[in-house]
């Protein structure tokens, strides 16, 4: 599995066509022109659920959660997504999720193109487009293998790793992350309380796994072996 996401990531470091680039295939050419920077503040609203799905977006900079709020009020998160991705792909019409800036972002706007078209063209966006289409099935596969059967040790080591691995492009001499969301944010991904995150941290830190320093949202994956045993 970790191989098939890495092998799809590097994907992302594709460069997007520019106004002075050489001609490209027929959409990556479209797509130069049609491509608008935003930027959006901590917690604004990128788009929300059931808002028309005419733009992909392109993160880069800061981080953004993907989030249903459920009829009874709870909230689930679906997704982070860290600069480099892509989000925003949808098959129909409207966004299944909203999209929240966790951090204050930048992101570029490309106006939507059929999925269909996306997979005959040869240009870097659309290769990124498709890619991003089946990172993200991949990713959702694991997800409801994580809120199913995981064990709140086993989901909170899962989310360290993965974390540290798509912040530094799976280089693993890094051992540290500075996570910019809160840990109501961590708790609404994970499927538990913000209490059992918490307490979960904590006993990783007194079995000297990892490291919470002062600065609350740091830490340091001081043991990433048993990290990945939890996450077998």
């Amino acid at each position: 599995m970790q191989t098939a996401l890495t092998a799809i990531d590097r994907t992302f470091s594709m460069p997007i066509a520019t106004e002075n680039a050489a001609p490209q295939p027929r959409f990556a050419a479209e797509a130069a022109g049609i491509g608008a920077t935003r930027s959006f503040a901590k917690d604004e609203e990128i788009y929300a659920e059931g808002d028309p799905a005419t733009r992909y977006y392109k993160l880069i900079s800061g981080v953004v959660r993907t989030c249903k709020l459920l009829t009874d009020g709870r909230r689930q998160i679906e997704a982070f997504h860290v600069a480099g991705e892509i989000f925003g792909i949808e098959r129909s019409a409207e966004h299944r999720f909203s999209a929240e800036a966790v951090s204050p972002v930048t992101v570029i706007a490309y106006r939507r193109c059929p999925l269909e078209v996306l997979a005959s063209s040869d240009g870097p966006l659309a290769r990124q487009i498709v890619a991003t289409a089946l990172l993200n099935l991949e990713r959702a596969q694991e997800h409801a293998v994580l809120l199913g059967r995981k064990s709140a040790m086993e989901k909170v080591a899962t989310f360290l790793l993965d974390m540290a691995e798509r912040v530094h492009h799976h280089d693993d001499a890094f051992d540290a992350i500075e996570l910019p969301m809160a840990r109501s944010d961590i708790a609404d991904y994970l499927g538990l309380t913000i209490e059992t995150v918490s307490r979960t941290l904590t006993q990783l830190e007194r079995d000297a796994v990892i490291a919470l320093p002062a600065a609350r949202r740091n830490i340091v994956l001081r043991n990433k072996a048993a990290l990945r045993r939890l996450n077998a």
